[in-house]
């Protein structure tokens, strides 16, 4: 079975320069952890999820540091503080967005989607031809196929 077999293809999108408040509306909504973020093209730039927007309810806390000989030495990441700083002040799509996305070609076996998702602990993987977005499969997608082969 491909990602073509199973994906959804009516797919909900958003562009970069949407507000973070109509997502969260969508996401509700339509009961999704995520919205993928194309261009005009339907290429995609990333894609925005829950957790994106879960960063605005949390309380954001600056990285610990210390000074010595005139330099800051942090003592925990702040590029993890910068990109939270940004997801928490965001009112457009593009500065709450996840840019590193995993995406896979129609025809690759839902094995391997599975795979990718186990391994880099995401949701959902786009789905394209030639560049652009057709679909999308989730992890239900894929428990679906499981019932299906099992029952």
């Amino acid at each position: 079975m491909l990602a073509k077999d199973i994906m959804t293809k009516d797919v909900i999108t958003v562009r970069p320069d949407d507000d973070v408040d109509k997502v969260a509306q969508l996401l509700l909504e339509n009961r999704i952890s995520g919205i993928p973020v194309v261009d005009g093209e339907h290429r995609i730039l990333g894609i925005i999820t829950e957790k994106d927007l879960m960063v605005k309810a949390t309380e954001l806390k600056v990285p610990f540091y210390l000074t010595l000989f005139d330099s800051i030495i942090f003592l925990e990441n702040p590029i993890r503080f910068k990109n939270n700083l940004k997801k928490y002040t965001a009112s457009q799509v593009k500065d709450a967005m996840t840019t590193k996305v995993y995406w896979v070609e129609e025809d690759v076996p839902v094995s391997e989607i599975a795979e990718i998702m186990r391994k880099e602990r995401i949701n959902r993987i786009p789905v394209v031809r030639h560049g652009k977005l057709i679909g999308i499969v989730t992890r239900n997608d894929i428990l679906k196929v499981i019932v299906k082969q099992n029952g």
